[in-house]
C-alpha cells in the first residue's frame, strides 16, 4: 500500500476515535472517488470537438493559472488541476458553520491531519442542512453556504470541477492559485492563517497573471485590481464589526440575551456604515453582503477568509511589489512559529525585508517578456 493510500486510509478509520463520525469520513471518500473517476486529461478534454467552446476557453486559463502558480509563483502544484471532472450539478458541496450567539466561539469538527476546523464540508445537501438544524436547535448560530470546489492539499490529483468554471475569469484564475496555495503551506487548525494566506496568494497572483499577459490597461488586468482593491475594504469593514461584537461580548456586566439583544444594534449601525460608506466605494464585488443574514455563524465562516489581509499587504509593499518573495517570507515566518502565524508574520515588519535574491519583481520586464513568449 503506498504512502499516501495507507495515509487516506489512517483517516478513515481514524473516525470512531476523532469525533468524526466514521459514516461521514466514509461518505465524503466515496464522493472524492467519484469525482477521481471522473477525470480526464485537460489537454484532452480541451482537443474534444465536442467540448463547448467555453468551456475549452475556461479549461484553458485553468492551466495558465496552474501553470503560472507553479513556474512564476513557485508553489507546489503537484498534478493538481491537470484533469477535468464533470460533477454534473450547480453546487459540489455545502459547508456548514456554527457559533455561540453570544460570543466569538465556533463550533470545531476535528479531522485527521488538518486538525480542529470550525467547519464541515458536505456533498449530501440535505445532510447539510439538517446537521445545521439540529445545531440551530442547540442554540447555536449556523450558515450554510455553497463551495463550488476544496483542496485536498495535494494528497491526491484534485481534478477541476465544472462547479469552478462557472466564475468569471478573474476568479477562476484567484480560486486556481487560492487551492494550489494549500498545497503548499497548510498548518493544522489554523484555518483562517491558511485560507486568508491562500486568498491573498490568489486575489494577488491572478492581478500578477493576467496584468503580466494582457497588459496594465486591459479589462481582466484592472477587474483583478478592483476585485482586490474592494476585498481590501471589505476586510477592514469586516475587522471593525467584528472588534465591536468582541468588545460587547467581553462586558461581564451583561447577559448573555442582553449581548445577543444588544448585538443587533451593532450589527445594524454596521449595516449603515456598509451602505453609507463603503458600498459607494466597492467596484466590482462584496456590494450584496449587507443584505443577507449577520450573526456569528456568518461572520465567522467569512472571516476566514480576510483575516487581516492588510498584514500580507504590507509585507508585500515592505517588499516592493515581490509577490514570490512575500510569500516566501511569510510562509516561512508561519512554518516558524505555526502555533501564532499571525504574528510570525507581524514580526517580519518589524525588520527590513530579505533581499529577493533570484525572484525579483513579479511585474520585472523577463517574468512578462517570458510570460507572453509562451516560456513559462
Amino acid at each position: 500500500m503506498s504512502n499516501r493510500r495507507w495515509i487516506v486510509w489512517s483517516i478513515v478509520v481514524a473516525g470512531p476515535a476523532s469525533g468524526c463520525s466514521p459514516g461521514y469520513v466514509i461518505r465524503a471518500g466515496i464522493e472524492e472517488a467519484k469525482l477521481l473517476e471522473r477525470r480526464q486529461p485537460i489537454e484532452r478534454v480541451v482537443a474534444d470537438p465536442a467540448t463547448p467552446p467555453e468551456e475549452r476557453r475556461k479549461l484553458r486559463l485553468v492551466t495558465e493559472a496552474r501553470d503560472f502558480a507553479e513556474r512564476v509563483l513557485d508553489l507546489d502544484a503537484g498534478d493538481s488541476y491537470t484533469t477535468y471532472s464533470r460533477v454534473g450539478r450547480d453546487t459540489l458541496l455545502l459547508v456548514l458553520s456554527a457559533a455561540r450567539p453570544d460570543r466569538f466561539e465556533a463550533y470545531t469538527w476535528w479531522f485527521p491531519i488538518v486538525g480542529r476546523v470550525p467547519y464541515k464540508g458536505f456533498f449530501d445537501l440535505a445532510a447539510a442542512h439538517a446537521a445545521a438544524a439540529r445545531l440551530a436547535a442547540r442554540g447555536f448560530d449556523v450558515y450554510v453556504r455553497p463551495s463550488p470546489a476544496f483542496s485536498t492539499l495535494g494528497w491526491f490529483n484534485d481534478p477541476v470541477l465544472d462547479t469552478v468554471l462557472g466564475s468569471d475569469d478573474v476568479a477562476l484564475v484567484a480560486t486556481v492559485i487560492h487551492e494550489i496555495h494549500h498545497n503548499t503551506l497548510f498548518i493544522p487548525s489554523r484555518v483562517s492563517f491558511n485560507e486568508s494566506l491562500a486568498s491573498f496568494a490568489g486575489d494577488r497572483g491572478a492581478i500578477a497573471l493576467l496584468c503580466a499577459r494582457d497588459g496594465d490597461d486591459a479589462p481582466l488586468c484592472r477587474r483583478a485590481q478592483d476585485a482586490w482593491h474592494d476585498t481590501l475594504l471589505f476586510g477592514a469593514w469586516l475587522a471593525r464589526l467584528v472588534t465591536e461584537l468582541e468588545t460587547l461580548y467581553a462586558r461581564s456586566d451583561l447577559s448573555s440575551a442582553t449581548k445577543i439583544e444588544r448585538r443587533e444594534d451593532v450589527i445594524a449601525a454596521a449595516r449603515l456604515r456598509f451602505t453609507a460608506d463603503l458600498l459607494p466605494r466597492l467596484r466590482v464585488s462584496h456590494r450584496g453582503f449587507a443584505r443577507g443574514p449577520i450573526d456569528n455563524a456568518v461572520l465567522i465562516g467569512v472571516r476566514l477568509y480576510y483575516d487581516r489581509l492588510d498584514l500580507f499587504e504590507r509585507v508585500y509593499e515592505r517588499h516592493e511589489g515581490d509577490l514570490v518573495a512575500t510569500l516566501r517570507a511569510i510562509e516561512a515566518a508561519a512554518r516558524a512559529d505555526a502555533a501564532d502565524p499571525f504574528s510570525a508574520v507581524e514580526r517580519l515588519l518589524e525588520r527590513p525585508p530579505a533581499p529577493a535574491l533570484h525572484y525579483g519583481p513579479l511585474r520585472h520586464h523577463r517574468y512578462i517578456g517570458a510570460f507572453r513568449a509562451g516560456n513559462l
